[in-house]
């Protein structure tokens, strides 16, 4: 027999990974072996590397180095290019790959603090506009007893007119941190103008930036500043991406509480205020963390539609649900025709809970 040899373990040392391809280079069909070679000598004299694949009917570039350089690079404009193709998306910190599990956003404290991402479904309702504090005192209990989680109000209102009504301004925060308390419900609201940011995180819970300011980039910053939770609303011409580039200004800030909202976007049938987006809730799951909700007193402008909306979006996998209410639509001194009546929200939001259970959410 022969002798039973000795088992040792041997340590290899791990080879060092190429870093990530950050873009990839095509070059269009045609392009000559000069423009090939130019184009790798270009990509080289910006300080980065140049990684040449030749295909039967295709030659690509993958170009590796500092991000934020290859994004500044005009790479399209290089004679014989076809398309620069990013690998990584440039929201980083919204995307699924910083982030694999997706983010609970916590709006208030103690015991009133409503949830939106992770499985929980967050009820945002309210007036769209602060008229009164006996009006918004009547909806909130109302909204709060049907089983909302959030009152929503604007104090300051982006109008297409200048001569609509404005908001009550610092008299509507007020207002509405006062009513919020009364009922035990977070509130949020609108901020559309830097200089008011601090102001309105001074009352409120929660920061909505409308779509009008989607990309209002100054406001964007500030707002990031604040830390507050920040409902993010699509804007109106707006895509999923775009959406996605804005709430990575306000990360980028060091604020992580980023909730989007889908409130519809502008499209050719004038059946309704705008063409509601349903697509846009599972895409985003798969492209970023971030919790989404969905708007659809905004998207339809019609309280006959808001329910079958509101349901959609939340069987989709939407992580919260966005829904004006107002206990006389015709009084109201904004958007009344698409708010829906005390009792009509109360009905909706128990067949929302059901489909939110029935895909394994809870409110």
């Amino acid at each position: 027999m022969g002798q039973v040899g000795e088992c040792r373990t041997v340590f290899r040392p791990i080879e060092p990974q190429p870093p990530p391809v950050a873009v990839i280079i095509i070059l269009r069909e045609s392009a000559t072996e000069d423009q090939i070679t130019h184009v790798v000598e270009r990509v080289q004299s910006l300080g980065l590397q140049a990684h040449l694949s030749k295909g039967t009917y295709r030659t690509v570039i993958g170009v590796i180095g500092d991000e934020e350089q290859i994004r500044s690079a005009p790479l399209a404009a290089i004679p014989g290019v076809a398309e620069v193709v990013a690998v990584q998306p440039a929201f980083k910190l919204a995307s699924r790959t910083a982030h694999p599990e997706p983010s609970v956003i916590e709006v208030g404290s103690g015991k009133n603090v409503a949830r939106f991402g992770g499985g929980h479904v967050g009820m945002i309702a309210g007036p769209c506009a602060i008229e009164s504090a006996e009006r918004l005192d009547k909806i909130a209990g109302a909204i709060k007893k049907a089983g909302a989680t959030v009152l929503r109000g604007g104090a300051y209102k982006p109008r297409t007119s200048p001569y609509a009504f404005q908001g009550m301004g610092e008299d509507g925060l007020k207002l509405l941190r006062e009513i919020g308390d009364k009922h035990g419900l977070p509130v949020v609201t609108e901020a559309i103008d830097p200089r008011h940011v601090e102001l309105v995180a001074e009352w409120a819970d929660m920061i909505q930036l409308g779509a009008r300011n989607m990309q209002n980039f100054v406001l964007l910053t500030e707002v990031g500043k604040t830390q507050k939770p920040v409902l993010m609303k699509r804007g109106m011409a707006a895509t999923v991406k775009d959406l996605l580039m804005s709430a990575e200004y306000v990360l980028s800030q060091g604020n992580p509480n980023v909730v989007l909202c889908e409130r519809g976007v502008k499209g050719f049938d004038n059946a309704c205020r705008n063409m509601y987006d349903v697509c846009a809730i599972p895409q985003t799951h798969e492209l970023s963390h971030l919790p989404i909700i969905v708007d659809p007193s905004h998207a339809t402008g019609r309280p006959e539609m808001i329910p079958a909306c509101a349901l959609a979006g939340v069987a989709a996998g939407a992580d919260g649900v966005h829904i004006e209410v107002h206990n006389c639509p015709e009084d109201a001194l904004s958007d009344g025709p698409q708010a829906l009546l005390p009792e009509q929200y109360a009905e909706l939001a128990q067949q929302i809970r059901k489909v939110a259970e029935a895909v394994g959410k809870t409110i």
